[in-house]
Parts: structure tokens; sequence; C-alpha cells
């Protein structure tokens, strides 16, 4: 039997280095990388792809914002795919066809990675934008996104989708905030380095010629795109410039439900693309083990960790240690009655959230290992 000395430390520092030690080290790489030459701008043909799925109400907004962008009509198309919607999503974007907008209805739902597959090897452009009905891009967000592929090894770039607060907003989206800031600090780093891990599915763009079809099932087609084109040694950047705004999740339903089906998607990817896992056949080895794996290890290294201190209480040091636990989680619990307050504590929300997240793994894995999540994402009741 191990002893729980070993056990503790284990834990403890590989979930210190996961969310602390690996931010560290990318931001550090990152600080020491020369700044990249200055580019000249570039205009390459686009194509703007929305895969839709029940968004009548929001349609027409969306394509008003798309074709307000600052970018040539002339070297831009538009396509409005409808993923079997029964709400009347493809004849209100219909009305936008006297724009130059293409609206392509599917009688069938069967989830966006079916919809990329069959659409994206035909657009026209030479970069094909992927986006979602439900967020907004700021006006230079195309020109901010493409700026990059003036450098030939990029072969995908990312957005930043930005989290606005909303009126039903809850002070869990203080956490979520919080979080969200911290993720985006990492991908930051890991771009200026060499590539981020994925992408962000509401703003990225990759060349069209580098798309590989991908399995019908895929829940995470903004990190397997991003990172098949990273294994034929282009990069995969993140840029902060190219803006996409949404509304942070009103409830902790709404952002546990939303992260269950992201996190369920990372078990779905290392089971079925092993290669991520070979540090012979993935470049971003480090970066996809350290940002993505051991976080899916996260429930199971803080029990032990706690398991492993409550037999350690004897010597002072490990009693300090589990009064800590104690009260992290004691925050916590007070974040989960205060979920519901319109305002926010930091000291709570955050707590609560990273307790919500480790939760939404464990669910997320028995989604997994039961074939209980689909492809097919269902709106939130709010």
């Amino acid at each position: 039997m191990l002893d729980a000395h070993l056990l503790f430390w284990l834990s403890v520092l590989i979930l210190a280095y996961t969310y602390l030690g690996y931010p560290a080290l990318m931001f550090v790489r990152a600080c020491l990388r020369f700044p990249p030459a200055r580019l000249p701008a570039v205009e390459p043909t686009v194509t703007v792809l929305i895969v839709a799925y029940n968004e009548a109400r929001r349609i027409e907004q969306r394509l008003e914002n798309v074709l307000s962008l600052d970018y040539p009509r002339n070297r831009l198309e538009i396509i409005v795919a409808s993923d079997g919607s029964t709400d009347g999503t493809a004849e209100k974007a219909r009305a936008y066809e006297r724009e130059g907008v293409t609206v392509i209805a599917f009688e069938a739902r069967r989830g966006k990675p079916a919809v990329l597959n069959d659409l994206i090897l035909k657009a026209q452009g030479e970069i094909v934008v992927l986006a979602d009905a439900r967020q907004r891009f700021d006006a230079g967000a195309l020109r901010a996104l493409l700026g990059s592929f003036a450098d030939p090894q990029v072969g995908a770039v990312s957005g930043e989708l930005i989290l606005t607060d909303n009126a039903e907003g809850t002070a869990a989206g203080g956490g979520v905030g919080f979080y969200w800031g911290y993720e985006k600090f990492i991908r930051w780093s890991e771009s200026c380095v060499d590539s981020t891990v994925g992408a962000t599915g509401a703003i990225y763009a990759i060349r069209r010629d580098l798309f590989e079809p991908i399995q019908e099932d895929t829940i995470l087609d903004d990190v397997l795109i991003p990172m098949r084109i990273a294994r034929k040694g282009y990069r995969v950047l993140f840029e902060p410039g190219a803006r996409a705004w949404d509304r942070a999740a009103a409830t902790p339903r709404e952002e546990f439900t939303r992260k269950v089906r992201t996190i369920a998607g990372n078990f779905h990817l290392f089971a079925r693309e092993l290669w991520l896992l070979n540090p012979f056949l993935n470049r971003l080895w480090l970066q996809t083990l350290s940002h993505k794996g051991l976080r899916l290890l996260s429930p199971v290294l803080l029990m032990t960790a706690f398991w492993a201190n409550c037999l350690l209480t004897a010597n002072p040091l490990y009693r300090a240690a589990l009064g800590g636990q104690v009260l992290f989680y004691a925050a916590a619990l007070g974040g989960y009655f205060l979920r519901h307050a319109h305002r926010s504590l930091p000291i709570l929300s955050v707590p609560y959230m990273f307790c919500l997240l480790h939760w939404a793994t464990v669910v997320a894995f028995f989604r997994f290992v039961t074939g209980r999540q689909h492809v097919m994402w269902e709106r939130i009741p709010r």
C-alpha cells in the first residue's frame, strides 16, 4: 500500500503544477521569446461559416453583425448552414440572400461536425472562419483574425471570446469570469511559445486546404481541427485582437451543463485520438498533457490529497494543510449558498466555481463511459 505521505505530496505537486506551475512555465517561456516580425497586411478570400440549429430568434441580428464587419465584401463569402432547424431559421436567413448570403438548409439534424465536413472543403475562401449564431464579432475581428495568416507557417488562429454580464447574472458569474480570464492567459502564453491547444469555438479561422474531415460524433471540433492542423507542422495562434462577445452564464446550472459537455468532449478526444498523448507524434505534447490531460485527473487528485491528509493529522504541518483544505471547501460551500445572489464575492465565488468545474469533470466522465454525452447541443432552459 502506498504511503499516505507520498500520496499527499504527489497529489499536491501534480495539482500545483497543473494550475500554477504550467501557466507560470508558459508565461516565462513566452516572455523569453523575441517578438515576431511585423508582417504586411493581407486580405485573403474568406468564408464565414455559421452552423445554426433553431436560431430564428437570433439569426437576423447575427447576419447584420457579419455584414457590418470591416472587410471587402468582394472577398467575403457568408454561409449559413441550418442543421435540421424546425423554427424557420433558414427562411429568416434567406431574407439576406440579396446581400450575398448563401443559405444551405439540411432537412435532418446531424450535428455540427457533419455539416463542417460537408461545407468546409466546398467553401470559396482560402480561409474559413467558423462561428456560431449566438455571439457577435467586433467590427475589426476579421482583419485581426486574418492578419496572422500572412505567415505561411500559421494554419489556424483563434479569436478571443469576451463574456459580458447580463441582467439575469448571478454571483457564480464572477467565478466564471475569473476562470475564463485565467484560461485566456494560458492560451496567450502557449501561442507566444508555439501553439495553443485548440481554439475558441465562437471565433476561429483555418486554412481551408488544411482541413481534414472529422468523425461525425466529435464533440470538440474546435480542439480536434486545430490539433490536426498543428500535427501537420503549422502553428495555431491565439489573437486577442479578434474579439467575439457573448453573455456569461446566467446561472450555475447553465455553466455546469456547458462544462460537462466540454469535458466529456475531452475524454472522448483522448480516447479516440491517442496520438495526442504520444510525445513522438504530437509536438504539443507537453501543452496537451498539462493544459488538457492533467485537468481530467484533478478530481481524483483532490480526493486523494484530502483523504491522505486526514490520515496524517498527528503532524502539525498536515493539520495546518487540512485546515486550509477545509477552509477552501467551506468557502466553496458559501459560494454555493450564495450562487443565486446578484453580487459576487470572489473569496466565495472562485472556490465555488473551482469545485463546480471538478464536479462537472466527474459527471462528464460517467457520461463519457456510458455513452450518454451526444454531439447534439441542446439549448439550456433559462
